[in-house]
């Protein structure tokens, strides 16, 4: 309990001094006209006050993400906390800010757009690739998990509500009106209550969790994750069934650490805030406030079930974490409480899917030049969803493993993109250019390892993915040796 206090501190320290020195390298500008007072469209380019800014946008990129993936990191056990925390700062939080700087300073434009821009057209083809599949499965995981989540409660048993393809059709139905409609029909009118409901919640879990002074293990365990005589196996196998800490857990728990879709999600807001000036406490205050929700739902994991690794285990493989989350809330905080948590995660996700389709639908608009008429809205929508509705036949671990590599891939570019722009302007690049070095040793390693890539095995792979990061080290350190200075 105390490494989660102090979790949560380091996560608010770090907003407080770490952030107004990242906001100096970016070149804020009070004074300069935003990309909602140049553009006005009523449509996304709408103004938004700061608060709900912040709300609609923390609740853009938390949806099931902070909540699922540390659930599943709890099998690492304690560790778990500890990438959280240093993944946040180090780059969650960084990689977020910068996405909103980016695409404010570029007209509120998406990623492959802004891409293009600063590399060329063929980097802008690869982020567009890579961005548009992200945002098709983060849409299709956020229609399969809630629906799942809704459809097993005990309440519906019986009836038609605890039909899955009912809850598919009608949270699709929800998403269809999501990405056409204007920006202030829905989203500024209802996220800003969910956002506060998501903050309830997730209080009301850790004041259960103090109250309750959970059986935690010790903190001398952490080091016994890697203690070679601990497990007789290799270091870096930190549980029975000798699941990898590189790179498995770094990509099982992104969101609350590190998510490039995050990135996907900053245009959204970025054409809607009225001043430069609130990109930091919109953007890293909200990744932030992901970090706090993650280590939560973290340490609920680890201390919720007395059996440990292997009850855990257990409850993951008959139900998910949809129904850890179930018995979680339930046995904390009794049966109204309980209620409140589980409608509040099963919200949370369709408002991170309704908002990636919406980015999906500016991402191709953006990229093909298609104007904003409510015709060509609905053209480019329509098929995305028909799609959407056939993908949710697969088997979800599948798909929630494309989703992983691309999240943490695609996070990984951003970093690099945002190398680029504090290269350009003469800064301090290493906050961006140290943690992408860092998300491209875990990229190459995950996917030279894992079954959608090359199989290989682990005493092959993460050599590899080393290397990689050394050699980007070292392209980096000479051309900042040869950078020439500028002045603005």
């Amino acid at each position: 309990m105390l490494i989660f206090l102090l979790c949560i501190a380091l996560l608010i320290l770090a907003y407080k001094f770490y952030s107004p020195f990242v906001e100096r390298q970016a070149g804020i500008n009070p004074n300069a006209k935003t990309p909602q007072q140049r553009f006005e469209d009523g449509v996304d380019y709408v103004e938004v006050h700061p608060v709900k800014a912040y709300l609609i946008q923390f609740l853009n990129v938390a949806g099931v993400g902070p909540i699922f993936g540390p659930i599943l990191g709890a099998l690492y056990g304690p560790i778990a906390l500890v990438w959280i925390v240093l993944g946040n700062i180090i780059g969650g939080a960084v990689h977020d800010y910068f996405s909103g700087v980016l695409s404010i300073k570029e007209d509120g434009k998406s990623l492959p757009e802004i891409a293009g821009h600063y590399f060329n057209v063929y980097f802008k083809g690869v982020m567009l690739i890579f961005t548009a599949m992200l945002l098709f499965f983060v849409g299709v995981v956020f229609i399969m998990s809630p629906a799942g989540l809704l459809s097993n409660l005990d309440y519906f048993e019986g009836t038609i509500l605890a039909n899955n393809v009912f809850w598919v059709l009608v949270i699709l139905g929800y998403y269809f009106l999501a990405t056409l409609l204007p920006i202030d029909k829905i989203i500024t009118k209802l996220y800003p209550l969910f956002g506060l409901l998501m903050i309830v919640m997730t209080t009301s879990i850790a004041v259960a969790l103090l109250i309750s002074a959970p059986q935690l293990p010790e903190m001398a365990d952490i080091f016994a994750y890697f203690d070679h005589s601990h497990y007789n196996n290799d270091l870096l196998e930190p549980n029975p069934d000798g699941l990898p800490v590189w790179p498995l857990l770094f990509v099982t728990i992104t969101c609350g650490a590190i998510s490039g879709f995050h990135s996907t999600q900053a245009p959204i807001m970025a054409r809607c805030l009225t001043n430069e000036k609130y990109v930091r406490p919109v953007y890293y205050g909200a990744m932030m406030s992901e970090g706090i929700v993650a280590c939560v739902w973290a340490t609920a994991g680890i201390a919720a079930f007395p059996g440990g690794y292997a009850e855990l285990k257990s409850i993951l493989d008959a139900g998910g974490p949809g129904l850890v989350v179930n018995q979680v809330a339930t046995s904390y905080l009794g049966v109204a409480g309980g209620i409140m948590a589980i409608i509040a995660v099963a919200i949370f996700p369709i408002t991170s899917g309704d908002t990636a389709f919406r980015s999906l639908r500016l991402t191709i608009i953006d990229a093909f030049k298609i104007p904003q008429s409510i015709r060509n809205r609905l053209l480019v929508a329509l098929p995305i969803l028909v799609i959407a509705y056939f993908m949710t036949k697969i088997d979800f671990s599948l798909i929630w493993r494309y989703f992983a590599f691309s999240n943490m891939l695609l996070s990984t570019s951003v970093l690099w993109l945002a190398t680029k722009y504090l290269f350009d302007r003469g800064t301090f690049h290493w906050i961006v250019s140290l943690p992408a070095i860092v998300g491209t040793c875990v990229t190459v390693s995950y996917i030279m390892t894992a079954g959608i890539g090359f199989g290989l095995p682990q005493s092959l792979s993460q050599p590899v993915g080393i290397a990689t990061g050394i050699v980007c080290l070292i392209g980096l350190i000479i051309a900042h040796n040869k950078r020439k200075p500028v002045t603005e």
